[in-house]
């Protein structure tokens, strides 16, 4: 299985970029993974809430092959303990799934298209985090859930 983290923006916090690519890394040792940046919309200042969803929509949309599984991390999404999400991601591999797209959208959330398209939501907590945390939260917890298949020492329970 392939697994793609498309996220809206680019991250402009070293420290938090320099942790993303030390768990991208990590993760490359057990699945193909890779991180998409979707650069912002320019002019957002001119355009309404639903306006902006819906463009970014389209391009997160334009991203999506027809064949990919989509996966929304989202406020309103299931919340997964670390061991819940590892047994999700081995779910998701034993149903023959070739490529997992997960997605972080803009500061609006998702278009009503880019809903209707996802095939599940998943929360990270209850709690708001910035885009740019989001992303190296999610790639962590991937990361983990793979050391917990694998029944490495990475998380302690």
């Amino acid at each position: 299985m392939n697994i793609r983290l498309l996220a809206i923006g680019k991250t402009d916090n070293k420290n938090l970029q320099s942790l993303i690519e030390d768990y991208s890394k990590r993760l490359s040792f057990y699945v193909k993974f890779d991180l998409e940046i979707i650069p912002d919309i320019k002019n957002v200042k001119n355009l309404s809430e639903a306006q902006q969803k819906e463009k970014e929509g389209e391009l997160i949309l334009a991203k999506i092959g027809s064949t990919d599984h989509l996966i929304l991390l989202d406020e309103n999404g299931k919340t997964y303990s670390s061991l819940d999400f590892s047994d999700y991601l081995q779910k998701k591999m034993n149903a023959g799934i070739k490529t997992l797209v997960l997605v972080i959208g803009g500061p609006y959330g998702f278009s009503e298209t880019v809903y209707q398209k996802a095939q599940s939501k998943v929360s990270l907590s209850e709690m708001t985090f910035s885009h740019q945390m989001v992303r190296l939260f999610i790639i962590e917890q991937i990361y983990r859930g793979f050391t917990i298949l694998k029944n490495e020492p990475y998380h302690h329970q």
